[in-house]
């Protein structure tokens, strides 16, 4: 598809979007922790841009915000199975540099979960018309595409995972071709670097790139390292870094590579948890990173100052959201300046 740009998440943002959590969900048990959780992430959000929450009840929404940060706050009463609006979240595009938003399928990351509602969700903001009058909507949903499978540089370059984008409860019969160059057409993108290595424990997403390795700029990588040779990702991680070391970046010059350390390990009913620091989200002015309540917190945030050397970053604590098996970037869906 000819003129489609597909932005990086640095770009100048109108906007953030989130689904705030409710008691007939998997957050039942730690409900009050994970709406402050939430209720922390938006105040964040709400000092620098727009925030748009997808909710069952507005006004239970509105009571967490003082009344100026309910000047840039926006509720749009839509049912939802989940909270993890990078998944269902339209992906943001310009298309003949007019802005589109893109929504793509959403089966529950491969049929695992009921997301019949969240699938929805797109379609229905924009006839809401939530968006600005001249935004597009294009209808993708015979394709499934989780915005947290994919990454851009702005700049043509698309990365992502075989073993999302490829697994076999996704696109297929699909070749790696075929998707390739559906992305290609869909996205605007020139090429399409894949990784066929790193995993985190635990997680749902069959290896999604948020979780592994981010672009921070047209240059930059930052990705998850980890050094204990004891540790069950220890030898996939390896073999990741030495495949992000072998990509160069859309001018043929090598990233530069920023390892953030892997999360000390957090258990939940003996199971262990994909806790990461890639999971990061960029909004206007900061970084957000998740904290877990450890001292790797310190040491990660002190790495990613490194990808982001004129940004102030700052740490939200994500321990209720971990329990879930996602974080911080998992939690919310940026949309450019021109959108909202």
């Amino acid at each position: 598809m000819s003129g489609v740009i597909f932005p990086a998440e640095w770009y100048p943002q109108s906007a953030v979007q989130i689904a705030w959590p409710y008691r007939d969900t998997d957050w039942a048990e730690n409900l009050e922790e994970v709406t402050a959780c939430y209720a922390a992430l938006s105040k964040e959000i709400l000092k620098r841009e727009k925030l748009l929450v997808v909710c069952r009840n507005a006004g239970e929404v509105e009571r967490f915000f003082s009344r100026d940060e309910r000047k840039n706050l926006l509720c749009a009463e839509i049912e939802s199975n989940d909270t993890w609006a990078r998944d269902h979240g339209a992906i943001s595009l310009f298309v003949d540099s007019k802005p589109t938003i893109s929504d793509f399928g959403f089966n529950g990351w491969g049929l695992k979960f009921a997301a019949g509602r969240d699938n929805l969700i797109t379609g229905r903001l924009f006839k809401k018309a939530v968006f600005q009058p001249e935004v597009v909507y294009r209808n993708n949903l015979n394709f499934i595409l989780e915005g947290g499978s994919i990454e851009s540089d702005g700049k043509g370059t698309a990365l992502t995972t075989a073993q999302c984008l490829l697994a076999s409860n996704r696109n297929q019969p699909m070749t790696k071709d075929e998707i390739g160059s559906y992305l290609k057409r869909n996205l605007g993108a020139e090429r399409v670097l894949w990784l066929h290595h790193g995993y985190l424990a635990g997680d749902d997403t069959d290896g999604h790139i948020d979780t592994l390795a981010r672009f921070c700029d047209e240059h930059t990588i930052a990705y998850v390292k980890c050094g204990d040779p004891h540790d069950e990702h220890y030898e996939e991680l390896k073999i990741m870094e030495k495949e992000l070391k072998s990509f160069v970046a859309y001018d043929g010059k090598p990233y530069r590579l920023v390892a953030l350390p892997m999360a000390d390990a957090v258990y939940h009913d003996g199971e262990r948890l994909p806790t990461t620091y890639a999971n990061f989200l960029i909004i206007n002015g900061p970084v957000l990173i998740p904290f877990y309540g450890t001292e790797k917190d310190q040491i990660a945030k002190e790495q990613l100052q490194k990808a982001f050397p004129d940004r102030e970053i700052a740490g939200v604590d994500c321990r209720p959201l971990i329990r879930q098996h996602g974080s911080l970037h998992c939690a919310a869906m940026q949309f450019p300046i021109g959108f909202l």
